[in-house]
C-alpha cells in the first residue's frame, strides 16, 4: 500500500469502521484496563494515520503517542485531536526504527491497527525490534493483521511471521476484528483480519 498516495487522494477506508469493529477493539482494551483506574500508562499508536484510535485510547485514560510517516495523515490527526479535546502527542517517524529520543520509553500498550501486516520480512523485524526496545516489561502488543495471501494493495502476514519477528514475545489471543469493506473492495481484498495480542514470553 502506498500510504502517502492513499491519503493524498482521500482513499482511507480503514478509517470508516463500523460499530462491530469498534466494539471488538474496545473489548480488548477493557481487558488491559480491568482492575486498574486511569491513567492507565503510556500507549504507543503505531501507524496512527489520522489518530482515530489514538484519540479513543486518550479518551479512555491512556497517555498516547501516535507515530506515522505520512504528513497529510498527521495533519488530519492534529485536527482530530484538537476537535476531540484530548491530549495526544503526534510524531513523524519510521516505525521500523523508532528510538526513545523520538517517542520516549516505557509503553505499557502498543497498538497497531494495520501497519505490520503490510511490511516485508525485514521491515517486520525492524518494527518488532523498535517495539521491544520501547515497551515496558509488562507491556501488551495488539496487532491488527490480515492473513497472508495473494491480493492487491495489502501483503498480509501469517502467524508464523508474527512469531518470527516478535522473538521473545508470545501470542496469547487471536480474535476476529469484524472489519468490513464496501462490497466491491471486500470481494477483491478479502480482509478476514484478526487481532493478535502479544506479551513477553
Amino acid at each position: 500500500m502506498n500510504w502517502k498516495f492513499s491519503y493524498a487522494i482521500g482513499f482511507h477506508p480503514w478509517e470508516d469502521t463500523d460499530q462491530e469493529f469498534s466494539q471488538s477493539l474496545a473489548s480488548l482494551l477493557e481487558r488491559e484496563e480491568e482492575g486498574r483506574a486511569p491513567p492507565y500508562g503510556r500507549a504507543l499508536d503505531v501507524g496512527t494515520g489520522s489518530a482515530i484510535w489514538g484519540i479513543e485510547l486518550a479518551k479512555r485514560g491512556w497517555e498516547v503517542t501516535g507515530v506515522d510517516l505520512v504528513d497529510k495523515a498527521l495533519d488530519r490527526g492534529r485536527e482530530r485531536v484538537q476537535a476531540a479535546g484530548v491530549e495526544m502527542k503526534l510524531v513523524k517517524g519510521d516505525v521500523t526504527r523508532l528510538s526513545e529520543a523520538e517517542v520516549g520509553p516505557g509503553f505499557r500498550l502498543i497498538l497497531d491497527t494495520g501497519t505490520f501486516h503490510d511490511f516485508d520480512t525485514e521491515q517486520q523485524k525492524g518494527m518488532a525490534r523498535s517495539i521491544d526496545a520501547l515497551a515496558a516489561k509488562d507491556a501488551t502488543v495488539i496487532l491488527l493483521c490480515w492473513p497472508r495471501r495473494i491480493r492487491p494493495l495489502i501483503r498480509g502476514v501469517s502467524r508464523e511471521e508474527i512469531e518470527a519477528a516478535f522473538a521473545g514475545w508470545r501470542i496469547t489471543d487471536v480474535e476476529p476484528s469484524f472489519f468490513k469493506l464496501p462490497p466491491p473492495l471486500e470481494w477483491v481484498l478479502r480482509p478476514d483480519e484478526h487481532w493478535y495480542r502479544l506479551q513477553r514470553a
